[in-house]
């Protein structure tokens, strides 16, 4: 039995068009690639078969970046999840023809997934990027970066340990700096004034993205690090 979510959905799951490609790719990839919820710590070592810094990503989208960004840096394993059927199996197809061996996806819900999974001080970092803005005020409280859950991605980095945000809505990325830069275990990797960072390199930028840059639209990258102890 389903029990109910003990906080608020950032995501809707809708019923989006699954490609026959899409649906063979997740069918044949997940069993080899994915690592199923459960309400247990996950052994990250023998899930990758080796030790090394871990990077969590939350909602993944079509997967092209998380693939670019793991094939930029083989010395990491990245922690994929995403809840849309479509984009689990457009980055199991990537994974499988482009050989990528670092990558395990989680298709479930973030914030259980953190919850429940993963060990305190277990992630080198964590990505968050172009989360849904929810534009409506009325829905701003469906943003993915609220308190609760900034608190909690901060309790799983280790210390040093980075959390990137980024964001092509304004007043969403002001309010992801505000939010973090209330939580006392991180600190701010910006000394801007208005929080923000530069791109950072390992960050492709996206033909969207571009296509927006182009028309004058504006994309802001917050950067925050865990505090040492």
């Amino acid at each position: 039995m389903d029990h109910p979510p003990t906080h608020i959905r950032s995501f809707v799951l809708r019923q989006g068009r699954v490609s026959n490609a899409q649906n063979r790719y997740r069918d044949e990839m997940l069993p080899r690639v994915g690592i199923p919820y459960a309400n247990a710590v996950v052994d990250l070592d023998a899930v990758f078969g080796r030790h090394a810094p871990r990077i969590l990503e939350i909602g993944f989208g079509m997967g092209e970046t998380t693939a670019g960004i793991a094939q930029a840096m083989p010395e990491r394993d990245f922690i994929a999840i995403e809840v849309h059927t479509p984009g689990v199996g457009s980055l199991c197809k990537q994974i499988a023809e482009q050989g990528i061996g670092n990558i395990r996806i989680v298709q479930h819900d973030a914030v259980e997934v953190l919850r429940d999974m993963v060990a305190p001080d277990a992630l080198a970092g964590a990505h968050v990027f172009f989360p849904d803005p929810w534009p409506k005020k009325r829905h701003h409280k469906r943003r993915l970066l609220q308190p609760p859950l900034v608190a909690l991605l901060a309790s799983r980095l280790a210390p040093g340990g980075y959390l990137h945000c980024a964001t092509d809505v304004e007043d969403y990325a002001q309010q992801m700096v505000e939010v973090l830069r209330a939580c006392d275990l991180l600190e701010n990797t910006s000394d801007a004034p208005h929080g923000f960072a530069p791109r950072p390199a390992y960050r492709p930028q996206t033909k969207f993205e571009a296509r927006g840059l182009r028309l004058g639209h504006g994309v802001w990258d917050v950067v925050f690090r865990r505090k040492s102890r």
